[in-house]
C-alpha cells in the first residue's frame, strides 16, 4: 500500500545569485521556529555553508538536494527521511531558478526540485533599481517553465516605501502574483562573505562577536517585512507527495561497534549531514575531536577529516604540533583515514597562503606565509593560484578506504588551492572523467591506508561510501 506524505513545503529560490535567499531564508526560519514549529531546512545544490546556517536557526540538520548528483529515487528519499518529527519544510534554492548544468535543461538547479517535489516557489527578487521591470521578470520566470509553481513574491533591496509600492502593484497588475514581502535595502541582512562563499556557522558563533546580535536583527526584519502566515498558507497548499521506500536509510547493524574520529572545528566542518548519518547506520559510532583545539587523538579505528578552511587557521594548526604528529603516526601506522578537499590540504607537508601574485579571491584576513601542516602526504598546498567550483565525474582504480576499484561517483569539487611538488612516484586512487583534481586527470592522493581527495561525495548519490569506509575500518 502506497503511504503518503503531506509535509507543508516551500522552496525559496532566486532571480539570480546574491538575491538574497540565504538571508531571507533563515530569518523566516527563524520566526517559524520562534511560532513553535519544527522547520526542517534544505538546500539545493552541495553548499556546506547556507546549510550550516539553516542548522543553526533551526535547531534541525540542513540536509542537501541535488538533482545531478542525485537520482530523483534519492532526492525524494533524503527529503522523505529528513520531514520524521517536522511540521514544515522549507528548501532554499541555488543561484537563479534555473541556472544548472546544462543551457538547454533544469538538471541539477533549483527549477528541478521544485518539480520532483512538487513544490511551491516563492521568487526572491533583487529589486535594487528597478520597479515597473520586476513584473517583466517575474512574467518571464513564470512563463520560461510553467511546470514550476512559482506562487509568491517577496522584493529584496528596496530603498523607499514608492520603490516598494511600483514594484509591487506593477507584478500583481501584470502577473496576477502576490507579492507577500518586501525587505528594506539594509546591512543588517548581510552575513560576512569570503573565497568560498558565507562564514560557516560554527566559526562564525566562535569568532564573530555580534554572531547572535546579527542573526536576531535579520529574524526581525524578516518578521516586519514578510506575511508569515500568508508564507504558511502556501507551504500548506503543497500537492500530496507519494512517500517513497527507504532504501539508502537503512540501518546496516554489526556485532561490534566501528569508531570512526571525525574532525570537527573551526577549521573543518564541511560535512553533508547524510554522510554522517548514513555512517552511524552502517554501524560507525562518531567520535568528534578538533585538529585547533584538542591535543591527542581519540581512541578510534579510522579517521574522516572533511573540508573547511585549513588556510584560515594555519597557526593553529601549525602550533598543534601533538595533534599533527599524531595524525601522521596514524597514517604511517595504517588507520585508515579518509579526508576531503580542506582535510587533503592538512595532510600535506605545508600550506603557503597569500602567494604575490595569485590573484586573491576575498582573501583579506589570510595570513601569508608558510606553514608545517601533517606531513603524512606528499606535496605542498598553494593557496589562490586557481580557484575551482565543479562537479567531478571519476572512478577509483585502485582499492582504498571508501571503495574498490572500477567504483565509480559523481561528485564536486570547491577549493582556491592547488597541491603542488608532488613527487612522480605519487600514487593516485581516482581518474576523473570530468573535474581538475589534483594533478592532471588523478585526484586522490593514496599512502598507507590515507586517502585524501579534492572531491567531495555525497553519500545519498555514491552510496558504497558509508558501508566500505566502516567495513574497512573494521577489518
Amino acid at each position: 500500500m502506497t503511504e503518503n506524505l503531506d509535509i507543508p513545503r516551500i522552496l525559496i529560490a532566486g532571480d539570480r545569485s546574491s538575491a538574497g535567499k540565504t538571508t531571507i531564508s533563515i530569518g523566516i526560519m527563524s520566526v517559524l521556529k520562534d511560532m513553535g514549529y519544527n522547520v526542517q531546512p534544505y538546500k539545493v545544490g552541495l553548499d556546506f555553508i547556507d546549510p550550516s546556517y539553516h542548522t543553526e536557526v533551526t535547531g534541525r540538520f540542513s540536509r542537501n538536494l541535488d538533482g545531478y548528483l542525485m537520482s530523483e529515487e534519492a532526492v525524494c528519499e533524503v527529503f522523505s527521511h529528513a520531514t520524521s518529527g517536522a511540521d514544515i519544510a522549507i528548501i532554499e534554492g541555488v543561484r537563479g531558478l534555473f541556472e544548472g548544468l546544462e543551457a538547454t535543461s533544469d538538471i541539477g538547479s533549483t527549477a528541478q526540485i521544485a518539480k520532483i517535489l512538487k513544490c511551491p516557489v516563492i521568487l526572491t527578487i533583487n529589486a535594487r533599481s528597478i520597479t515597473r521591470s520586476t513584473a517583466a521578470l517575474v512574467s518571464g520566470y513564470k512563463s520560461f517553465d510553467p511546470e514550476v509553481d512559482i506562487v509568491g513574491v517577496i522584493l529584496n533591496n528596496i530603498g523607499s516605501q514608492r520603490h516598494a509600492e511600483k514594484a509591487k502593484i506593477a507584478i500583481e497588475t501584470y502577473t496576477n502574483t502576490p507579492v507577500i514581502g518586501v525587505i528594506p535595502r539594509n546591512d543588517s541582512m548581510k552575513i560576512s562573505m569570503r573565497h568560498l562563499g558565507l562564514i560557516p556557522a560554527m566559526e562564525g558563533r566562535r569568532r564573530v562577536a555580534d554572531f547572535d546580535a546579527n542573526l536576531g536583527r535579520i529574524k526581525e526584519i524578516i518578521k516586519e517585512g514578510i506575511d508569515i502566515d500568508r508564507f504558511i498558507s502556501i507551504a500548506n497548499s503543497a500537492r500530496t507527495l507519494e512517500k517513497p521506500a527507504e532504501k539508502i536509510f537503512r540501518p546496516h547493524p554489526q556485532k561490534n561497534k566501528i569508531k570512526i574520529g571525525v574532525a570537527l572545528d573551526e577549521a573543518f566542518n564541511f560535512y553533508y549531514r547524510d554522510n554522517l548519518e548514513l555512517l552511524e547506520l552502517a554501524g560507525a559510532e562518531l567520535v568528534y575531536f578538533s585538529p585547533v583545539n584538542d591535543r591527542t587523538l581519540p581512541e578510534v579505528d579510522g579517521l574522516y577529516i572533511g573540508g573547511g578552511y585549513p588556510e584560515l587557521f594555519t597557526n593553529e594548526l601549525e602550533d598543534n604540533i601533538s595533534m599533527r604528529e599524531a595524525i601522521k603516526q596514524a597514517s604511517k601506522d595504517g588507520l585508515p583515514i579518509y579526508a576531503e578537499c580542506g582535510g587533503l590540504m592538512y595532510l600535506t607537508q605545508e600550506i603557503t597562503t597569500n602567494v604575490s601574485g595569485s590573484g586573491n579571491y576575498n582573501m583579506a584576513e589570510m595570513k601569508g606565509g608558510t606553514f608545517k601542516m601533517v606531513g603524512a602526504l606528499p606535496g605542498k598546498t598553494l593557496m589562490g593560484h586557481k580557484r575551482v567550483v565543479s562537479y567531478n565525474i571519476g572512478s577509483f582504480i585502485k582499492d582504498n578506504v571508501i571503495g574498490k576499484a572500477q567504483a565509480s561517483f559523481i561528485g564536486h569539487e570547491f577549493h582556491h588551492s592547488e597541491i603542488i611538488d608532488l613527487p612522480d612516484n605519487t600514487e593516485f586512487a581516482i581518474k576523473l572523467e570530468r573535474g581538475i583534481g589534483i594533478k592532471g586527470e588523478y585526484d586522490g592522493i593514496l599512502v598507507n591506508n590515507t586517502m585524501a581527495a579534492y572531491a567531495h561525495l555525497h553519500a545519498a548519490s555514491y552510496t558504497g561510501f558509508a558501508g566500505a569506509f566502516v567495513e574497512f575500518c573494521g577489518s
